[in-house]
């Protein structure tokens, strides 16, 4: 985690100052600390270059070089993004995806466990589904701007909302369903054999072997639909963190959803 928040960092930075003329005619990256003037470019390409050396340092002494290979990756297609990819339709799209997927990997590669295929089809349909709400967010945000939207992202003059509204149905779909997979066929974890008995005494749940992270499916649609109202009624999902903190049903939901998790897995499963 560490080392991705270092490295991210850095290249956040680096992409802030490619950014900054396009930055300074949006009206929220307008604030941003390189567009609005509050941190010299100077400064900020020379943290930017200390963070990723001190993350790919760290990487490479204190993790296998299967973690290194991936963060070198990572970076690789950062780098990309910020100077090319980020101006190529779709292909932006599939970048910033791309880079939730690496750090999937990425804690594969550190801890040398194997993640599920379901789950793992989740977090790339999930990868996606977030990527494509952000353009959505951002076109119609911009769109009624006249000259400002060609000149902040050129690629968005290429998507239109009809396209985008058929890629999210699609990709939100997806991950309720690949999820819901994931709770269906991954090998349930052995509830505690006091909780065990004492569910198996109730008419109600007969089996402590029962796949119990099916009660969270439940949660992972809500969610999905409550982001898609945000991302249709208040444009707002242009910024996938700032909607997680601030609205207080969906991180209800997420703090709720992480409760269950935990619960099942590691204290009744253990």
């Amino acid at each position: 985690m560490i080392v991705f928040c270092l490295l991210s960092s850095g290249i956040y930075l680096l992409n802030d100052i490619v950014d900054a003329p396009a930055d300074r005619l949006h009206p929220f990256k307008k604030n941003r600390p390189v567009a609005s003037g509050k941190i010299a470019v100077p400064t900020a390409l020379t943290l930017s270059i200390a963070l990723i050396i001190i993350s790919l340092t760290t990487a490479a002494f204190w993790f296998p070089t299967a973690f290194l290979l991936v963060v070198a990756v990572f970076l690789l297609l950062q780098l990309s993004y910020t100077f090319f990819l980020k101006h190529v339709t779709l292909l932006d799209v599939l970048a910033i995806a791309s880079a939730f997927i690496l750090r999937v990997f990425a804690g594969e590669a550190a801890t040398g466990y194997h993640i599920n295929i379901w789950l793992f089809l989740t977090v790339v349909s999930m990868a996606l589904f977030l990527a494509l709400g952000k353009r959505r967010s951002e076109l119609t945000l911009l769109s009624g701007d006249g000259g400002i939207l060609p000149k902040t992202r050129s690629t968005l003059s290429h998507y239109s909302e009809k396209m985008l509204d058929v890629y999210l149905s699609m990709f939100s779909t997806a991950t309720w369903l690949t999820y819901t997979l994931y709770t269906f066929l991954a090998k349930p974890p052995a509830l505690r054999r006091t909780i065990g008995d004492l569910l198996e005494d109730t008419i109600i749940f007969t089996g402590a072997d029962r796949k119990w992270l099916m009660i969270t499916v439940p949660l992972v649609i809500y969610g999905i639909m409550r982001y898609l109202q945000l991302i249709y009624e208040k444009h707002e999902g242009e910024s996938p963190d700032r909607v997680l903190l601030t609205d207080k049903p969906l991180l209800f939901t997420v703090g709720l959803w992480g409760i269950l998790v935990i619960a099942i897995i590691y204290i009744f499963g253990r």
